[in-house]
């Protein structure tokens, strides 16, 4: 996961159902009858404006579960770890931001069922998309990512590690790599809307059994106060009935994304 650096004006779909006159909530939040959320700045999946507004994929779906549980949406804007520390420490209700499901945050947070995918992608001038077709090229890749001890083992001396994905892209563009791995997300959006990656192809990385996270891409979700059950439930429920109408994935394909990307499959957790 990181922090785009862009200010793109976005077009989002509305999930948001209209609420009832007489709606009542059962959901325990910490101010009754709001919920609160804290986000940072990631588009698309969660924009913030100039006046502190929020919108995009994330915010729309915690809107969808504020009205379907007859509570008044408060965002709280901040920096990304300070997003997650406030729900531990109870100044929100819920954090949102592409926060990948790890069973490390699932020690100190509730994580909803997934949301969407936060798949490896490929980038190249040729448009390479298996692991195989990196073999024998000169790849970069970001310290940190899930991908890199195993593209190490098969890559070799032929894999660059970088500091961050803006020193991966100078490299690539340069062409002092001939292809990198990098979050498809990131990059297909810092292409269709911050002019990144000219010339460059950017394709969702297909299943390869020596790269793991080419078989199975982490599940993005919403970090909730862990043992408040009634949000967590409500928060499911929500996403469960966005993605039975095929709001979601609407709404990833509109940011520019693959479809594949809302196909989460069963829900599981990153080691």
């Amino acid at each position: 996961m990181k922090k785009l650096l862009a200010s793109v004006a976005l077009t989002m779909l509305s999930l948001t159902p209209a609420l009832a006159q007489d709606c009542t909530t059962t959901v325990t939040t910490i101010e009754p009858g709001k919920l609160t959320v804290a986000a940072y700045d990631y588009p698309p999946f969660t924009i913030v404006a100039a006046d502190g507004s929020i919108s995009g994929i994330d915010p729309d779906i915690a809107a969808a579960v504020a009205k379907d549980n007859c509570l008044e949406l408060v965002a709280l804007v901040m920096d990304p770890a300070a997003t997650t520390q406030s729900v531990i420490a109870g100044k929100a209700d819920i954090a949102i931001g592409s926060w990948n499901r790890t069973e490390k945050r699932s020690e100190v947070l509730g994580i909803s069922a997934p949301t969407y995918l936060d798949p490896m992608g490929i980038l190249s001038k040729d448009g390479v998309d298996t692991i195989e077709g990196l073999v024998g090229k000169k790849v970069g890749t970001v310290a940190g990512y899930l991908w890199v001890e195993q593209m190490q083992e098969l890559l070799g001396d032929n894999l660059a590690i970088y500091p961050d994905a803006v020193a991966l892209a100078q490299d690539l563009a340069a062409g002092r790599i001939d292809a990198a791995a990098d979050g498809y997300n990131y990059a297909a959006y810092a292409q269709k809307n911050a002019g990144a990656y000219e010339g460059i192809q950017i394709k969702l990385a297909q299943p390869d059994e020596r790269v793991s996270a080419s078989v199975k891409a982490p599940q993005a979700g919403i970090l909730y106060t862990k043992g408040n059950d009634s949000l967590g439930a409500a928060i499911d429920a929500t996403i469960g009935r966005l993605a039975a109408e095929g709001a979601i994935t609407k709404a990833i394909v509109d940011a520019g994304y693959d479809a594949r990307v809302a196909d989460v499959g069963e829900p599981w957790l990153v080691k």
